[in-house]
């Protein structure tokens, strides 16, 4: 350990040519204390005071005991919150959706963002969610008002246990002084993004037992119409695979999906660099250090960012999400198989990238007749629709121009896995795609395979966009 901290001193000269590279150096060690220190442990006053210069240059005695808990990053941070309205049920929820809310100059949207929660929202969805609002303003008196606003509107929630409003006191914050100016942000920009990591990082620390997934929102989006059944779709679909963040709009810190069994680690990641750059940044660099390298975003996105006045300053904020749709929203079920093809992969764009609702896809070389694509569930299901898009955009000659869709049953153990004993043709591509409807009613069996065959060799390769299954409900087996 004597030897990682006089690293850290040597390479401290290096901040004042680059944060990024620091911030990297740094995450490196911490994510080594924390697989080799599990039990945590109380740090001597010298190496204290030699990590607090070399990591976080912290002015304020008040927050050392944060450091003490930040050596095991599973455990969450004492800190004591005010109930403003509502407080925690007994029973965990399959959500919570966090928003932090401070006073801004111009505009307040606030209401509107948890009104659209609700309203978006079935009764049946409701029942499953709970929403954490997080006034952290420092003005009680703001808090106060608001609240009051807030318990007026919402009250059938706060008594059902859906809505829950907190504040982290003031008292339980590091110091925002003094804080390290990277990429020449003004002082009192660095001040803001400072405070909203912590804002952040205390959300999610009071949030860490209450449900099974976590969701961050801001304080000024609508909502798609019924976004959690969407997003329990999704989230069945991504069964089996690793993830860390799902993304469900492509602005900020917006409907960003996490286990809550990580928002410990990631309370204390946004808290011991919350002077290093914006939240946003910070997560990218989390997502990271837990092995998930590529964003896994889905469209269309599910939330869109309403605010016109920004927190900050009250500048104008014109962002939207134009992947966002409000209606018709139909995200298929997909549910949990393993793919299989004999078409020749390039690079990287396997077979499984077309089964997923992310914006990728399979890429093969050019397909011989006889050459299949199959997708074979972990469990028979009913199906009531099949739609399959081959080519892209930027790719329109790249689809399938003779194939058939097939689909099998009775799963047999063969040399390649689990195989399908006989199929039936559903149908044939036209212009590259098909789409079939009513599956259960002209099939006469739960299907437990989909077989795209090729039947006739092209010179063009072959882009499988995406292969969406809707079904009806699964069989008992």
């Amino acid at each position: 350990m004597r030897l990682l901290w006089k690293y850290l001193d040597k390479v401290r000269w290096l901040r004042k040519r680059s944060a990024i590279p620091l911030l990297g150096v740094l995450v490196t060690c911490l994510l080594f204390l924390n697989l080799v220190i599990e039990d945590g442990y109380v740090l001597e006053e010298d190496k204290r005071q030699q990590r607090e210069t070399s990591i976080h240059q912290l002015n304020s005695e008040r927050y050392v005991h944060t450091f003490r808990d930040i050596s095991n990053f599973s455990g969450t941070i004492n800190v004591t919150y005010r109930y403003l309205a509502g407080s925690p049920l007994p029973r965990k929820k399959y959500l919570t959706i966090g928003l932090s809310s401070v006073k801004r100059k111009r505009g307040n949207y606030l209401m509107e963002t948890i009104k659209s929660i609700f309203d978006q929202s079935s009764y049946e969805e409701l029942k499953e969610m709970v929403v954490v609002v997080h006034l952290a303003d420092f003005d009680l008196a703001w808090c106060e008002s608001l609240v009051q606003d807030i318990s007026r509107k919402f009250a059938h929630h706060i008594i059902a246990g859906r809505l829950l409003v907190i504040h982290a006191p003031e008292e339980y914050y590091p110091s925002l002084d003094g804080l390290k100016r990277n990429y020449n942000d003004p002082e009192d920009r660095v001040r803001f993004r400072s405070k909203q990591n912590v804002d952040y990082a205390f959300l999610l620390n009071f949030c860490t037992n209450l449900s099974d997934f976590y969701m961050m929102l801001e304080d000024d989006v609508r909502c798609a119409k019924n976004f959690l059944t969407a997003m329990k779709k999704v989230v069945t679909s991504r069964e089996g695979s690793y993830w860390v963040t799902l993304e469900f709009s492509k602005l900020g810190y917006i409907g960003k999906l996490y286990h809550s069994k990580d928002l410990p680690r990631l309370a204390h990641f946004l808290l011991m660099f919350y002077q290093e750059m914006p939240c946003d940044w910070l997560l990218i660099h989390f997502r990271g250090l837990l092995a998930q390298k590529d964003v896994i975003r889905f469209k269309p996105s599910l939330f869109q960012h309403i605010g016109y006045y920004s927190s900050y300053k009250g500048s104008e904020n014109k962002l939207k999400d134009d992947d966002f749709e409000e209606d018709s929203f139909d995200i298929p079920d997909n549910p949990p198989a393993s793919l299989q093809t004999n078409i020749n992969v390039f690079e990287k764009y396997d077979a499984t990238k077309a089964y997923s609702n992310v914006d990728e896809y399979f890429w093969g070389k050019a397909p011989s007749t006889g050459d299949f694509f199959v997708i074979v569930f972990d469990k028979s299901v009913k199906i009531s629709k099949i739609k399959i898009v081959t080519g892209s955009d930027d790719r329109q000659n790249d689809i399938l121009r003779h194939g058939a869709m097939e689909v099998g049953e009775k799963l047999v153990g063969t040399k390649r896995g689990k195989q399908c004993a006989s199929y039936i043709t559903l149908g044939e591509f036209k212009n590259g795609n098909i789409e079939v409807h009513d599956v259960d009613r002209k099939i006469g069996f739960d299907i437990a395979c989909i077989r795209i065959v090729v039947t006739a060799s092209q010179k063009e390769w072959l882009i499988i966009r995406s292969v969406s299954v809707w079904t009806t409900q699964p069989s008992s087996q």
